[in-house]
């Protein structure tokens, strides 16, 4: 076994990382740091501190990234239109990179010569954490117990648990579901849902109601943006955080942002999921309005290439790379003038169209308007379609 001193641990006080702590201790005889990133899981970061030092731990920290996610990740993202199979708003995979970059950080001050982190062997974060390190510090060593332990079950973990007399805080053998959330969506994997006949049942729900049980009556937003940027709701300027937690909100009251999805994952298997992602569905469907009223058709037909590019890019923990950096970059210079404001009806699941405007909008209503007006004249057509159809006329000519 390697020689290690100090272990900087990705710590969420689950199940795994808790055990992970005392694991490290006796398979390395080393001091254990452990690093919570808030990225808007809400609760579940109360009274980890005492919990990570009571197993173990010599020192703990609570890095709150809610603001660097939603405004340097999640935005850009959103802006290019970024979706995984053209359906998963990538809720898990955005924050995975600066999660990991944060607990970089920390390491190298700490002094650090390892890094850990909880993922298991089939899943797609155990790549996204470590190309992370790689790119940021690829002289740290990187433990991932799930890959070397003799643990094999949740039946196993909990077990080694109970000898190390760690509080399991209610966590049983039977688990439900497995859950990710943070600001942006929350996901649902396990139970019932490993069987793909099987509907999830509605008690499944955290930030979204039913749409059937979703009120009766249209409920409408607009977005403001600037230079491609979301920033104020009906009117009123909001910082990323509280833009995203209102959209949230109005969101799941009417039962917007609901995906039942079978991916393919990173490691070669199909994933089952059901993710909740009402804000962003919500901006999403924004930025769609928005890119069609300001950007010609080139740039709308590039910029959604781009978007594929870059989801595939976010899903496989391809985040910090020149590349991906790069897109946003050009992402942001063709976004450069879309300023606006969009308004949307929200009714029951659904985000319907209520209106739209830019000072750049390239929509002329004197030119698209069926009556004749200066800027376009019919006669124009007859030549236009002449070149345009040249090369159809000479196939056919030669060809007959």
């Amino acid at each position: 076994m390697d020689t290690v001193k100090k272990v900087a641990l990705a710590y969420s006080g689950g199940l795994d990382t808790s055990i992970i702590i005392p694991w490290l201790k006796e398979t390395y005889n080393c001091e254990v740091i452990t690093i919570c990133t808030d990225v808007g899981q809400e609760e579940e970061t109360e009274g980890l501190e005492e919990k990570a030092l009571k197993t173990g731990a010599s020192k703990f920290y609570l890095e709150n990234l809610q603001k660097e996610l939603v405004e340097d990740c999640i935005f850009p993202m959103a802006m290019i239109g970024a979706k995984y199979e053209g359906r998963y708003l990538l809720g898990t995979s955005i924050a995975r990179p600066i999660q990991a970059k944060r607990q970089v950080e920390i390491a190298l001050k700490e002094g650090c010569d390892a890094l850990a982190h909880g993922c298991t062997g089939k899943g797609n974060d155990q790549v996204r954490f470590e190309l992370t390190y790689k790119t940021l510090a690829p002289q740290l060593k990187v433990i991932a117990p799930w890959r070397i332990w003799d643990l094999q079950s949740r039946e196993d973990c909990i077990e080694y648990a109970k000898k190390h007399n760690i509080d399991l805080g209610g966590i049983s053998e039977k688990k439900i579901y497995s859950r990710d959330r943070n600001i942006w969506h929350i996901s649902h994997e396990g139970g019932e849902l490993e069987d793909l006949i099987n509907r999830p049942n509605e008690n499944m729900f955290v930030l979204s109601k039913s749409p059937k049980d979703a009120p009766d009556q249209e409920t409408f937003v607009t977005i403001g943006f600037e230079k491609g940027i979301p920033v104020s709701i009906d009117g009123k300027k909001m910082d990323g955080v509280s833009l995203l937690k209102y959209l949230n909100k109005i969101g799941g009251e009417n039962g917007i942002g609901r995906a039942d999805i079978l991916e393919n994952r990173l490691v070669g298997m199909k994933s089952h999921g059901v993710y909740e992602t009402p804000g962003g569905t919500i901006l999403y469907a924004a930025y769609d309005e928005l890119r069609e009223m300001v950007l010609e058709k080139d740039s709308m037909s590039l910029l959604a290439d781009m978007g594929k590019v870059y989801a595939n890019m976010v899903y496989n923990g391809k985040y910090y790379t020149h590349l991906r950096m790069a897109l946003e970059n050009f992402a942001r210079e063709m976004m450069r003038f879309a300023t606006g404001e969009v308004t949307l009806a929200l009714y029951k699941g659904n985000c319907i169209v209520a209106g739209k405007k830019s000072p750049y909008s390239l929509y002329s209503e004197e030119i698209a308007s069926f009556t004749t007006g200066s800027l376009y004249s019919h006669k124009d057509s007859a030549g236009f379609i002449n070149l345009f159809g040249l090369q159809m006329g000479i196939e056919a000519k030669i060809q007959k």
